[in-house]
Order: structure tokens, then C-alpha cells, then sequence
């Protein structure tokens, strides 16, 4: 028979999400041996190495990637079928704050989605900046929370990590069909409190290209709306490409397969990547507020 073993499934994830084998042993109630032997197992039967094992613990390769998200999926409908068979039924008040930059195009979408799923889950919706949203979850302010980070060295130093829903490339955008416009660079952001603004400014700093403010947007939605009208560049995440607006050209030259080469074509430096995480349970979590996590997982991912 075809298919995964859930419990090795359930280890894999464990690992991962510690960092080593070692470290999941006592979340999966195994020893490290038996943790190992496990993962020996899923391997084979995946037919490709899943993990990378070092002297400091163990990542996931790109097949192990792909496994964990899968397995997260497969174990989250387990838990899922168990509580429709046993009655155990979603219920209750809760208080999702979730960061403007996050699937923009989508996640009204989503969240109609979540609502037919788990029609007796009362939710309120706040959309905040990712610091903002950090700050509410510490004070207890926020049940759930979805935030965003920068993947620099150095730049999530200190930030709350979680569960990781979604990881993309950060782009320079313009109006589609745009080239770079010569002079000053024409800046499209949000207010000076955005932490991808700030890291933004920073960046261009250090890297001494010229640019200037143009327009300063309330919310990722006026963002896009100004880049349409072709009132400058932006540094936005991948999924906030929207109709009238494309990845930014060197000015004079067709559009080029090597990303990086064509930005620095176009006087900009490349990006990084941006990580949507869950923000991690707090100690003694309501059960409830656990049970909507995976739900919002499973719905948002």
C-alpha cells in the first residue's frame, strides 16, 4: 500500500521544527535512537533524503520541504476527522490579527473560506503592521496573530518566530511594462513605522542609490494602486503583483531571465525573501485558541 506512516509524519515535523533529533525525541515521547530510526524509515519509504544532518542539528532538503508541508496538512485533517467524529466541535470568539502584506489578492478569499468551514467561529479581523501586531500578541491584545519577516542576516534578530505559513521572494515593482526612471528614484511606501519601509531606505542607503519619497500609502491596497498609475517604484512581497503592475526592467532593455543581473541593470540592488509566520502558542493557550491555529493554518497556507 502507498502512503506515509502518520507517526513518522508526526516525528518529521517534530524534527524539523526543533532542529534536531535530539530535541523532538521528548516532544514525540521517543527516544533519539528511535527518533532516528524513525526518519531512517520515512526516508526510504519517501525514496530521497529529507534532512541534512549536522553538528549543529538538521534542516530539511527541498524534498523535505515539501514533505513537511504536506505532512503539516495530513496531520492537521487527522485531527481534524477525529474532533468531527468524537463531536468535538470549533466554537467560539476569536481575535485574528493578521499583517496587510499577507497574500493580499487573497485572503479575504481565504477567510470567507475558513468562516463556511468553522461557521461557529466568531472572528474579528484586524489588519496591522507586522511590529504592531507582535506587540498586541505579547500583551495578550491578539488570540491569533500572522505576521512578516525579513529573511536578512541579522534582521529577524529578536522576532518572534512560530509557525511558517508561506516564504516569498521580495520584488521591485512598477507599472507594467516600466523601466526604472532616470534620476532620483521615485519611492512608493507606507509610513515611516513599516519595518519593510525602514529596511527598504536602509538598504538603498548602503547601497548609495539615489531616491526620494514620492508617495507614502496608508495600506498595501493604496500601495498597489499608486504603482499602477505609474507613480513610482516599490519593494513589495510576490503575491501583491496585481493587474497593472510588474517586476521593474532596466530601462532600454528587454526583460531578462537572471533576476539579479537585471536589477543591478536597473541600478537596484536584489532582495531578500519574506517568511508569514504564525505567531507561536503562549504558555497554558486555551485549548480552543490551539484547535483555530490549525484551523487558520490549514485555511491560509
Amino acid at each position: 500500500m502507498s502512503g506515509f506512516d502518520l507517526d513518522q509524519l508526526r516525528t518529521l515535523v517534530a524534527v524539523l521544527d526543533a532542529g534536531s533529533l535530539t530535541a523532538a525525541a521528548p516532544k514525540v515521547f521517543l527516544s533519539q535512537s528511535s527518533v532516528s530510526e524513525q526518519m531512517r524509515k520515512l526516508e526510504e519509504r519517501a525514496g530521497q533524503p529529507l534532512l541534512i544532518r549536522g553538528k549543529t542539528g538538521v534542516i530539511a532538503t527541498p524534498a523535505g520541504e515539501r514533505l513537511l508541508a504536506h505532512a503539516r496538512a495530513i496531520l492537521a485533517l487527522s485531527a481534524e476527522a477525529y474532533r468531527d467524529l468524537r463531536g468535538v466541535a470549533l466554537r467560539g470568539e476569536l481575535r485574528l490579527c493578521i499583517t496587510d502584506y499577507f497574500r493580499p489578492g487573497d485572503v479575504a478569499r481565504l477567510l470567507r473560506r475558513l468562516n463556511e468551514q468553522y461557521p461557529q467561529v466568531r472572528m474579528h479581523v484586524t489588519i496591522m503592521k507586522s511590529g504592531a501586531i507582535e506587540a498586541a500578541y505579547e500583551r495578550g491584545e491578539v488570540d491569533v496573530g500572522i505576521s512578516m519577516v525579513i529573511q536578512e542576516r541579522g534582521a529577524s534578530k529578536g522576532r518572534a518566530q512560530g509557525l511558517l505559513l508561506r516564504r516569498e521572494s521580495l520584488l521591485w515593482m512598477a507599472a507594467e511594462g516600466a523601466s526604472r526612471p532616470s534620476g532620483p528614484l521615485p519611492l512608493l511606501a507606507l509610513p515611516e513605522t513599516c519595518a519593510l519601509r525602514q529596511y527598504v531606505e536602509r538598504l538603498l542607503a548602503r547601497r548609495a542609490v539615489p531616491y526620494v519619497v514620492a508617495h507614502v500609502a496608508s495600506g498595501v491596497a493604496g500601495l498597489q494602486l499608486a504603482i499602477a498609475a505609474g507613480l513610482g517604484v516599490a519593494c513589495l512581497n510576490e503575491s501583491a503583483l496585481a493587474p497593472g503592475i510588474g517586476r521593474l526592467q532596466a530601462a532600454g532593455l528587454p526583460p531578462l531571465p537572471d533576476v539579479e543581473f537585471r536589477l543591478q541593470a536597473a541600478g537596484l540592488p536584489p532582495l531578500p525573501d519574506v517568511e508569514f509566520r504564525l505567531l507561536p502558542p503562549r504558555p497554558g493557550e486555551d485549548p480552543f485558541i490551539g484547535q483555530a491555529r490549525e484551523a487558520i493554518e490549514r485555511a491560509l497556507r
